[in-house]
């Protein structure tokens, strides 16, 4: 039997050259952006993003290749416009969520909406497990603080980064957004139980490549899928719920929407509907979703 994604982590990188010289570029980004108001620091990170580190780091190819393997016949226009504007959203949801607190405090004021608001509302009341699963979309992290700052009791499953430096700078920007956050791996299950047990709602991010993961369709196509958010419904009798973070057109804002739960059966047709709800939203937002991601491994 293939391991459980959950239970796969490898061990922490050392730190190499490339890594070092990432990871100062990460730290001038950050000096310079810091020094701007929330409002200015958002659209500053979007414009490098976009228009210097998107080209040095091939970016747009990744997001190019990604949409000829979904969508072959969008016109290059649509493309163009596309590769602008998908890692312009990276940016902003970057400096987002290095902004930490500052962020929270913006985050817990986005209003909340959809159908599966009331079933949170109840689990809280009866202390029930909740995991919440959205996608790397908008900003992954908003849903969290917003619940957050409305007195839900919500943890955060991560993955950690390959670049031991730039981890270090990540961990500790969401732990000032919230806590408590697992890392994805046998170090964070013990304390990702527990907090399951007394009734917490457990935030993933659940889009990612899993090499040990289960083809499911993806926007059309099979894209290797962990189940291990629904195993963890199952098992611990949680509500699965889709959430998501949605970018306004100001840039800055947000409308965090909570779809009605996933409804219990086998962890393989729940994964499925959490991707087709993921899939729904992409094509609503197409410009909002990380397709710098190898969501479908190397196309």
């Amino acid at each position: 039997m293939s391991p459980d994604p959950l239970d796969s982590q490898a061990d922490p990188a050392p730190l190499s050259w490339s890594h070092w010289v990432e990871d100062r570029a990460l730290a001038l980004l950050l000096a310079l952006a810091m020094r701007l108001p929330l409002h200015r620091r958002v659209p500053f990170a979007g414009w490098v993003v976009q228009h210097l580190v998107a080209p040095l780091a091939r970016g747009n190819r990744r997001v190019r290749a990604n949409l000829a393997h979904v969508f072959p016949d969008l016109p290059e226009a649509e493309v163009k416009k596309l590769c602008a504007r998908v890692t312009n959203n990276v940016g902003r949801a970057m400096i987002e969520l290095f902004s930490g607190a500052e962020f929270a405090r913006f985050a817990a004021r986005q209003p909340l909406e959809g159908p599966g608001l009331q079933a949170l509302a109840e689990a809280h009341a009866a202390n029930r497990p909740v995991v919440l699963v959205t996608g790397h979309l908008g900003n992954y992290d908003v849903a969290r603080a917003a619940l957050l700052g409305r007195g839900y009791q919500v943890g955060g499953l991560y993955m950690p980064m390959s670049n031991p430096a730039t981890n270090r700078r990540y961990i500790a920007a969401i732990e000032s957004i919230g806590k408590p956050l697992f890392p994805r791996g046998r170090a964070g299950m013990a304390g990702m139980v527990r907090f399951l047990r007394q009734g917490g709602m457990l935030g993933v991010v659940a889009d990612q490549y899993m090499e040990h993961g289960k083809p499911l369709d993806f926007l059309g196509k099979p894209a290797l899928t962990a189940l291990s958010a629904a195993e963890m419904a199952l098992k611990y009798d949680a509500l699965l719920v889709p959430v998501y973070g949605l970018r306004q057109p100001d840039g800055l804002s947000f409308r965090v929407h909570v779809e009605a739960p996933v409804p219990a059966s086998d962890a393989t047709t729940m994964t499925q509907a959490l991707n087709d709800s993921l899939a729904a939203q992409v094509r609503a937002h197409m410009d909002q979703w990380f397709w710098v991601h190898r969501r479908w491994g190397d196309v």
